[in-house]
């Protein structure tokens, strides 16, 4: 069975190669418009679905691994930064607050199996920040193509205070699910992603003890 991540986020592209098999990347052609009425769990988990499926589509008999990101805050859906001035309005929304990380994934199983559907949800408490700390931040450059406007496994880490849930879901693209769906598909994995979970050795997960 041929694996297909959905992305072209290097962040996912990481997280898919903790499993230790041979995946290929593949740009979905997906346009992600975030409503004003859609409640947030349904938006993520559709994008996600929607961005598997466009690959899918030319890609018989392979399993496509599609994922999506959203904050959420005070009723407000948070996707990506249109620019460096809406990077810098988001980061003074969550400054000194916390927020929620949606994170979906979604699996096209296009050799037989049924599919997966899933989504995790991380709390995630931002330090009270100095307009000075988040001009220093914009001028990383990594505001941009994040949901939130921040890497949380980058210099972004030095603007959170704590977390609570699947780091990597944080980070987005929770494993474990997919794992658990690959082995009962047959696949077998080398890896022991409990021991990965437990060990939390990727970037700065030890960081948030």
């Amino acid at each position: 069975m041929q694996l297909i991540l959905a992305s072209t986020s290097p962040r996912r592209s990481e997280i898919m190669a903790l499993l230790g098999l041979p995946f290929e990347i593949i740009a979905p052609e997906f346009d992600e418009r975030v409503s004003t009425h859609s409640p947030i769990q349904e938006e993520v988990l559709a994008f996600a679905v929607g961005k598997a499926t466009s690959v899918a589509r030319t890609s018989p008999g392979s399993i496509v691994i599609g994922s999506d990101t959203m904050i959420f805050l005070g009723g407000e859906k948070i996707g990506k930064p249109a620019d460096e001035v809406d990077a810098g309005r988001i980061l003074r929304l969550l400054s000194g607050k916390r927020h929620a990380i949606y994170t979906s994934v979604a699996i096209v199983d296009r050799s037989g199996g049924p599919g997966l559907r899933a989504t995790e949800t991380v709390d995630v408490a931002m330090r009270s920040l100095t307009m000075e700390e988040i001009e220093r931040y914009l001028e990383s450059g990594e505001s941009m193509d994040k949901a939130g406007a921040y890497s949380i496994q980058g210099e972004g880490r030095k603007l959170i205070q704590a977390i609570e849930g699947d780091y990597l879901a944080a980070v987005g693209l929770p494993l474990r699910p997919i794992a658990n769906y690959l082995k009962d598909r047959g696949v077998k994995i080398e890896r022991d992603i409990d021991k990965l979970y437990l060990d939390r050795a990727f970037l700065n997960w030890r960081s948030f003890d």
